[in-house]
């Protein structure tokens, strides 16, 4: 299917992340299509596919940028505005499960916010004036943490609760300017860092095997390819009369009745 992403200049946050992760997965996936993938990351590695890309004769680029200040933030979305003088669509995807919970400080709570949810806010708020000469549009990822918890996790858990908060608002909000904003929920996807983490485990084989067997859908987990998939289809005019909803890509791990999952 031909989403009609050829020459759309499309702003991806926290791209630079290692090979297979979702992020770097969603970057070839705009190449693939033809569009103008941009990188927004602190990650030095976004040089590298910068330069991959560019190499491929693909029109990339990469601003490096920590996403935590808003003063970067806003010097990125003027650095993309002035070289492209657009943004069609904006894929807020940053996001880091970094386990501050209720024993954590109040600063390192602040912290998980101003990466997990302020990020969106300040990239939305200053890609905005480019997104709007073109009606593009906007797209959150999110997490099944925001509405099942997970333990351990307050700081990531309240960011994602109010990315998806955030989704509703700036749907009504930009109505008007025909504007669509949309949240990817995941799940369970097997990316590079899930696999750090298993492997940080003492049973770590078995964790994993335990948490395959409750995802409905194949017993298996969602792919990075699959996110980006459904990502690109939502960013897409083939997607023109979606807004304000939260699409939840995993294999109906947080929605479907358990009893599917007897044996």
């Amino acid at each position: 299917m031909d989403l009609h992403l050829k020459d759309k200049v499309v702003v991806v946050t926290g791209a630079a992340g290692l090979k297979g992760s979702i992020g770097e997965t969603i970057i070839q996936a705009l190449a693939n299509e033809g569009a103008i993938p941009v990188i927004v990351c602190r990650n030095d590695r976004g040089f590298g596919y910068e330069k991959e890309l560019q190499d491929k004769g693909i029109d990339a680029l990469f601003v490096k940028t920590d996403l935590t200040d808003p003063v970067q933030v806003a010097a990125a979305a003027k650095k993309i505005g002035e070289k492209y003088g657009r943004i069609d669509a904006l894929i807020n995807n940053i996001g880091v499960n970094d386990g501050v919970g209720l024993d954590a400080s109040i600063d390192d709570f602040m912290g998980s916010l101003k990466l997990n949810l302020v990020s969106f806010f300040a990239m939305t708020k200053f890609c905005l004036p480019y997104i709007k000469k073109v009606q593009g549009t906007i797209l959150n990822i999110g997490s099944k943490v925001s509405l099942t918890g997970q333990g351990a996790t307050s700081g990531y858990a309240a960011s994602k609760g109010g990315v998806l908060g955030l989704t509703r608002e700036w749907a009504v909000d930009l109505i008007k300017d025909h504007i669509r904003v949309n949240a990817i929920i995941i799940a369970e996807s097997w990316t590079p860092a899930y696999d750090t983490w298993i492997k940080t485990l003492e049973n770590g084989e078995e964790k994993l095997k335990a948490i395959v067997d409750k995802i409905p859908l194949e017993n298996r987990m969602t792919t990075p390819q699959e996110i980006a998939d459904t990502c690109l289809f939502t960013i897409s005019k083939k997607a023109s009369h979606t807004t304000g909803q939260f699409i939840t890509v995993d294999g109906g791990y947080v929605h479907l009745d358990r009893s599917l999952l007897s044996k």
